[in-house]
């Protein structure tokens, strides 16, 4: 069982932001901004690839209620999934990174890495 999967059984603890009965958002161990949230599907799926419609048409209206509970929902934030080894995708486990706070960079995006890609 992967460790998305252990939280979302409460087998983890987690510091939780929302819950359902299919999803779970949870604050980041490993920040990279102000705010920083992992949601979650219950259901094991490996990566974005692999959910299916029914499942993004429910978890949309989470992602967006996650938004509004902790308060970007107006200001801004970046939705963020990583897909399979070449996408980073570290935890093989579908999740979505909400991040915001504050202005966001986009460092990774400066033209020396556009060189390497």
């Amino acid at each position: 069982m992967c460790i998305f999967c252990k939280i979302a059984n409460d087998e983890i603890p987690s510091n939780k932001v929302l819950e359902n009965d299919e999803f779970v958002a949870f604050h980041d161990m490993y920040p990279k901004a102000p705010v920083h949230i992992l949601i979650i599907p219950k259901e094991h799926v490996d990566c974005f690839q692999e959910v299916s419609a029914q499942t993004m048409a429910k978890m949309t209206p989470f992602i967006q209620e996650v938004a509004t509970t902790i308060g970007v929902d107006k200001s801004g934030y970046r939705l963020i999934t990583n897909n399979g080894d070449d996408g980073g995708q570290e935890i093989k486990h579908l999740h979505f990174h909400l991040l915001g706070g504050g202005k966001l960079k986009f460092e990774h995006l400066t033209d020396e890495t556009h060189k390497s890609i």
